[in-house]
């Protein structure tokens, strides 16, 4: 396998994309590339420098009516984006031209959409007494949450837990199966 690349998208802290860095750093097969963020101010590329990972910031106009993201991915022979709590929805040229995956914290098609990312979304786990939440890692297409499904897993929903409960549950299920479903999508590429 020649070395594959990944770019991560990220607008909050990082944790996800931390991990991941982690997970791929004595890695020889794969690098991660960069950490593209839509916040100046995002910790994610914090993060990301403190890994030695190039890191960029774009606007709303730099994404949705230009080709300048995809076009520098392409030169940085990017293989696989990686969507780590970015929360835009993903424009068409850049869902036309490289696969992307991202990490949803709930059981999709449940809980998805516009909106529902977080603790939005372990809120409504709890408020609608689910039994289980859990992790879904889908590919990206030009609708929220809706792409292909590449994996899930589950978590007991306790009827004592608090969203805040709910959510580090599903935080140890990210950082245990996202890095390495990864890695198992760029294997099959």
């Amino acid at each position: 396998m020649s070395q594959k690349r990944i770019a991560i998208l990220a607008s909050g802290s990082g944790t996800n994309a931390e991990n991941i860095f982690k997970y791929f750093a004595d890695n020889k097969d794969v690098v991660v590339d960069s950490l593209w963020s839509n916040k100046a101010d995002a910790y994610a590329l914090v993060r990301a420098r403190n890994f030695g990972v190039d890191t960029f910031v774009f606007d709303r106009e730099k994404f949705y009516q230009t080709d300048v993201v995809p076009d520098t991915l392409r030169e940085r022979k990017v293989d696989l984006i990686v969507l780590a709590g970015f929360l835009w929805l993903i424009p068409e040229n850049l869902v036309s031209s490289f696969p992307i995956i991202n990490i949803h914290p709930a059981l999709l098609p449940k809980y998805g959409g516009k909106g529902m990312y977080g603790m939005n979304v372990h809120r409504a786990v709890v408020e609608n007494k689910e039994k289980e939440s859990g992790i879904s890692i889908h590919y990206v297409n030009e609708n929220y949450d809706e792409g292909k499904l590449i994996f899930q897993t589950t978590c007991p929903v306790l009827p004592e837990d608090t969203p805040e409960q709910v959510a580090a549950k599903v935080h140890e299920l990210e950082y245990r199966y996202f890095p390495q479903v990864i890695a198992q999508v760029l294997s099959e590429k």
